[in-house]
C-alpha cells in the first residue's frame, strides 16, 4: 500500500449516490468514439477474495478481485525500469520506466497532508467549479477536517497554497467491501478568498475506457521525502479491471498518484487514466504500480462528485 500508514489521518468518505447529471463533456471516453475489442465492461466485477499483503497496513485494507493479475507486483518484470533520469515527464518512453527529475512534476499534482505530514498523493481533475481532486479510495476514511492538499509541493514549499479538503466521494462498492476495482475517490477542496484551484494549477481531463496500452507519466510523493518522484513507463493489463506499470521508486505515500497520458510539456497536464491503488492497494513492491481500470464506474462517480 502506498499510504504513509504512520501519518495517515482518517478522512470522511461521503456517500456517493450515482446520478447521471451534467459534466460529461469533461470526461474523455474513447468508447463514445470507437468500439474497442477486449475492453472491460462498464460495471466492475465485485471483489472475490482478500488481496495479498500490501505496502503497509492501512485502515482500509483492499479486497482482491476474482483472479490474480497476470504479473504480480512481487515478480520481476521485463518492463522493469531503471533510475536513469528522463528528459521530461511528457517525453517519449520505451517499455522501460525511467525516473525524471523532481522539478519536472506537474503543478496539478500534490500531496495530501494531515498533522503536518504528507501521507498520500492526489491530482487536480477538471470540474465545472475547479475544486476537484482525484486520489485512491484507500487514502480516505473517517474525518475530513484535518486533511489538506498542497499542489506542486516541494522542499517544504506550497507554491499554490494550502487547500482544505471539504468532502470525499467514493463508490458504494468500495465502502461496502473495499472492492479493489473501485479504488479511486474524488475530493472537494476550498481556500477562502481564493480563485479556483484549477485556475492556478491547471487540471487533467478524466479519461475513461481508454484501453490498457499507453505510455504514461506517473507522479507521487514518497513518505519521508520533500519532493515528488516522476516516471515515464508503459502500461499493461494485469486483470479484467486492473492495469499495471513498471516504474522504479514508488513506495508508501505515493498512493493516489495520477497516471497521465498525452501530457503537455508546457502545462504539465493531460488525460488521467489511472491512480496508484487497486491490486494490493497499489502494489507490494515500490517498482511495480497498479491502478483500477477507469471505465463507466469512475465516470458515474465523477458525475456524482460534480452534481
Amino acid at each position: 500500500m502506498r499510504v504513509n500508514v504512520s501519518r495517515t489521518a482518517l478522512v470522511v468518505c461521503a456517500a456517493a449516490a450515482i446520478v447521471a447529471t451534467g459534466g460529461a463533456n469533461a470526461v474523455v471516453d474513447t468508447a463514445d468514439v470507437t468500439a474497442s475489442t477486449g475492453q472491460p465492461s462498464g460495471t466492475s466485477a465485485p471483489a472475490g477474495s482478500t488481496g495479498d499483503t500490501s505496502r503497509g497496513t492501512g485502515t482500509n485494507a483492499s479486497s482482491g478481485s476474482t483472479g490474480t493479475p497476470a504479473a504480480s507486483s512481487g515478480t520481476t518484470s521485463s518492463n522493469a525500469g531503471t533510475n536513469t533520469p528522463a528528459a521530461s515527464p511528457g517525453g517519449a518512453s520505451s517499455n522501460t520506466g525511467t525516473n525524471a527529475p523532481a522539478g519536472t512534476a506537474s503543478p496539478a499534482v500534490g500531496a495530501l497532508f494531515s498533522g503536518g505530514n504528507h501521507f498520500c498523493s492526489a491530482s487536480v481533475v477538471h470540474s465545472p467549479t475547479g475544486d476537484l481532486l482525484l486520489t485512491a479510495a484507500h487514502c480516505v476514511s473517517g474525518d475530513v477536517s484535518g486533511i489538506t492538499f498542497k499542489p506542486g509541493y516541494h522542499d517544504g514549499i506550497a507554491p499554490y497554497g494550502t487547500w482544505q479538503v471539504t468532502a470525499a466521494v467514493v463508490a458504494d462498492g468500495w465502502k461496502s467491501s473495499s472492492d479493489q476495482d473501485l479504488d479511486f475517490a474524488f475530493l472537494k477542496v476550498a481556500q477562502p478568498g481564493s480563485a479556483s484551484l484549477e485556475s492556478l494549477t491547471g487540471a487533467n481531463q478524466l479519461g475513461t475506457n481508454q484501453g490498457f496500452s499507453h505510455t504514461i507519466t506517473l507522479t507521487g510523493y514518497p513518505n519521508g521525502t520533500e519532493q515528488p518522484v516522476v516516471c515515464t513507463g508503459a502500461t499493461t493489463q494485469s486483470d479484467t479491471y486492473q492495469q499495471r506499470v513498471a516504474c522504479p521508486g514508488f513506495p508508501d505515500g505515493t498512493s493516489g498518484g495520477p497516471w497521465v497520458v498525452n501530457q503537455d510539456p508546457n502545462t504539465g497536464t493531460g488525460t488521467v487514466i489511472g491512480t496508484i491503488g487497486g491490486y494490493q492497494t497499489g502494489g507490494a513492491t515500490p517498482d511495480i504500480s497498479y491502478s483500477a481500470y477507469f471505465d463507466d464506474d469512475i465516470a458515474q462517480l465523477y458525475r456524482s462528485a460534480i452534481s
